[in-house]
């Protein structure tokens, strides 16, 4: 490929991935009407800033997808503490959160346990790594693993997100009428800087054990995964799994939904990583598990649409188009991924 086609490729992933991020963590969820969809260009700082900053951050480092992880928790933190408040405000957006998760509250952050679940789970697997693994699957053979962005454009995506996260901290300041404690600011920062220091501490791909042989040949042996339509499946599975907390009957304990989420966190990540360390794992593979949760959202974005200030045709029309949207971009990437040349695999992660 000619360099300047390249070039002209890696910005036409990065400006796509930019876009997505919105339009699959406010719009497909549900949270945004089709009659808002003109908002995605105000969002766009926040999530797709956000989510390009995560992937180039960790492709410049020659890091793979557990640094892209515990950077997203750390966006997590970012967007719903300094920015939108919302570990905080118990009234946020007219909701009764502090009722909602009114049980077992996290030391020093001041917030509920519940409410730190929901809110790393969201951002981390959908609004930064779900958009990544989809956009990475249209990247040519050498770009999945590479930066998109040169210094320039990379600072560029720095100032947006800085002064797009700061607008719309200010804007929820101005409608919310709250601010919490500098206590409170604190503590997510101290943790925002935990995750973003763990997230550079893990082992980059090909690292030797000390054994002497390479991390992939010894854990190769009996850790084959699935076909990637079955881990897709089962992705769908657990992350639907997830939002059936939603469905739960009333005077169910409080602890009864947060063990079940460290225990489906558990689920996941044990055999998940088992498999990424295998020689059978490849991109087919990571894009069932961002497609599974991607098909995921599509059907909450249908129950999510009753709290959406539009009539209720409105709300199911926009979430038929953004679910169909999802389908179509689902199945792009899919064909896409098989451009791989044969033989050829990317990173271990």
């Amino acid at each position: 490929m000619a360099p300047a086609r390249a070039h002209h490729h890696r910005l036409r992933s990065a400006l796509g991935l930019f876009l997505l991020a919105p339009l699959i963590g406010e719009f497909l969820l549900g949270n945004q009407p089709i009659t808002a969809l003109p908002s995605v260009f105000l969002l766009a700082p926040l999530y797709g800033g956000g989510a390009l900053l995560v992937r180039e951050t960790a492709r410049r480092a020659g890091r793979g997808w557990p640094t892209m992880i515990l950077l997203g928790a750390a966006y997590a933190l970012i967007e719903e503490g300094p920015v939108d408040q919302m570990l905080w405000n118990p009234h946020y957006g007219g909701f009764d959160l502090g009722a909602a998760y009114a049980g077992a509250r996290v030391p020093l952050l001041d917030t509920g346990v519940q409410l730190l679940q929901d809110v790393l789970t969201l951002h981390t697997v959908w609004s930064i790594c779900v958009p990544i693994a989809l956009v990475e699957a249209f990247a040519r053979d050498g770009d999945r693993t590479r930066p998109w962005l040169g210094l320039p454009g990379l600072s560029a995506t720095v100032l947006v997100f800085t002064v797009g996260s700061g607008f719309l901290a200010l804007a929820q300041v101005e409608s919310e009428d709250f601010v919490a404690t500098p206590a409170q600011f604190a503590a997510a920062g101290v943790l925002i800087a935990v995750l973003i220091t763990a997230a550079f501490l893990c082992r980059a791909p090909g690292v030797r054990h000390t054994t002497g042989r390479p991390l992939e040949a010894r854990d190769t042996a009996g850790r084959t995964p699935p076909a990637p339509r079955v881990v897709g499946a089962l992705s769908f599975a657990a992350t639907s799994a997830y939002w059936g907390r939603e469905y739960l009957p009333d005077g169910v304990p409080a602890a009864v939904p947060v063990l079940g989420w460290v225990l489906l966190v558990a689920a996941v990540l044990v055999p998940g990583v088992r498999w990424a360390r295998s020689e059978g794992w490849t991109g087919a593979h990571r894009l069932g598990l961002a497609g599974g949760a991607l098909l995921t959202y599509a059907w909450v974005g249908f129950e999510q649409a009753r709290y959406l200030d539009v009539s209720r045709a409105t709300g199911l029309i926009g979430n038929a188009v953004f679910a169909a949207g999802a389908l179509v971009l689902l199945g792009a990437a899919a064909r896409a991924g098989g451009r791989l040349r044969p033989g050829s695999r990317p990173p271990l992660v």
